[in-house]
């Protein structure tokens, strides 16, 4: 549109500013400081901070300005920000993880510099204009949109007794399937890994289909050679569960803990008071893919659906799999149902019996 300016997040430190060229406008940017011409962009960019851009909102105008959503974050004038403490207690207090408290404020948060509005001015509009923001301009996953629903529909829900939550729609999930590996990439994977401890992580996750989550937090008394079993105490949902330890995944721990005589975590960081981190986990899998040169777009998290998916393959029941992944419900264990080979194996390829019977003509 013609004379519209634009206001855009260029990046977490500056805001981009694009306009067709006017001289009275360039003349109001250059008294911001800080501000700089990019000639190959035809644009200016300002400091990305809640002083400058109230400075260039207030200067430039607003009939013809078209805001970046994302920078509709200014706190209110007459309230400091809310620091959620009353949110943290309730959920410490309902025994949820730590992962879920930080998700759960961090969403908070952003909703409410999105909103610029006190808590009592919220209403279902601003959760609405949040969640097609979401959905539009972030591309947020179904996923990540019910997970902040939940977040929201919690705090202004459950603990401030606010109706209009209830009327917001939860999206249709996403129907992707996981990516797995075969067994061959698998077990390349394992062995490009020289480091004993590194090995040991990656083997456990794949061998016993953990999650990053739980193989990062277990300790050596979670190792049961006896019954060879692993125990995961308190995983997703607060249930204890028991798993599979294989035999190599065994031989590997005892070589690792004769070097590394690991006390009160399995895999301790270099704080042995603390467990290794998840992003290292996810560190080690990575550089561990790259040096077996697997090109599939996986995560440390397809280990365990390549475990799922073969032992689906061998024949294991969906129901023993479900018990040793831990799964509540029995439609999150069938997914494996579709990414298993085991009955694509017997299909005969249909051009492989043309081409076979154009041979035998």
């Amino acid at each position: 549109m013609k004379n519209e300016i634009s206001i855009l997040k260029k990046d977490k430190d500056r805001i981009k500013i694009v306009f067709e060229y006017n001289s009275a406008i360039i003349e109001k940017i250059k008294t911001i400081k800080g501000r700089i011409w990019h000639p190959e962009e035809k644009c200016w960019t300002i400091p990305n901070n809640d002083e400058t851009l109230k400075k260039i909102l207030k200067m430039l105008s607003i009939e013809k300005v078209k805001i970046d959503p994302s920078l509709q974050r200014l706190p209110s004038e007459n309230s400091p920000p809310h620091d959620f403490e009353d949110l943290k207690k309730d959920l410490v207090l309902r025994k949820y993880s730590n992962r879920t408290i930080k998700t759960y404020i961090h969403i908070n948060r952003e909703f409410l510099r999105f909103a610029n509005k006190n808590l009592s001015e919220i209403s279902d509009s601003d959760i609405k204009n949040y969640l097609v923001f979401l959905a539009e301009e972030k591309q947020s996953a179904a996923s990540t949109l019910n997970q902040a629903i939940n977040a929201l529909k919690f705090y202004y829900g459950s603990m401030l007794k606010k109706r209009f939550i209830y009327e917001v729609k939860r999206p249709k999930k996403d129907k992707k399937l996981p990516v797995v590996l075969s067994k061959e990439e698998a077990a390349k994977i394992i062995s490009s890994v020289d480091n004993i401890k590194h090995k040991a992580i990656l083997m456990l996750v794949y061998s016993a289909g953990l999650r990053v989550g739980e193989v990062v937090k277990l300790k050596p008394a979670d190792i049961d050679s006896k019954r060879m079993l692993v125990f995961i105490k308190g995983a997703k949902g607060r249930k204890d569960r028991y798993t599979l330890l294989s035999e190599a995944t065994l031989k590997n721990l005892r070589e690792y803990w004769k070097k590394y005589k690991p006390v009160k975590w399995l895999f301790p960081g270099p704080d042995k008071e603390r467990h290794i981190t998840i992003r290292t986990a996810q560190r080690i899998f990575e550089m561990a893919c790259q040096k077996a040169g697997i090109k599939k777009q996986v995560t440390i998290h397809s280990l365990r659906h390549s475990f799922a998916t073969h032992l689906l393959e061998n024949g294991i029941d969906l129901r023993y799999i479900q018990e040793l992944l831990g799964h509540k419900s029995s439609k999150t264990t069938e997914i494996y149902t579709h990414v298993s080979n085991k009955d694509f194996m017997k299909i005969r390829n249909p051009l492989d019996q043309i081409l076979e019977e154009k041979e035998n003509e």
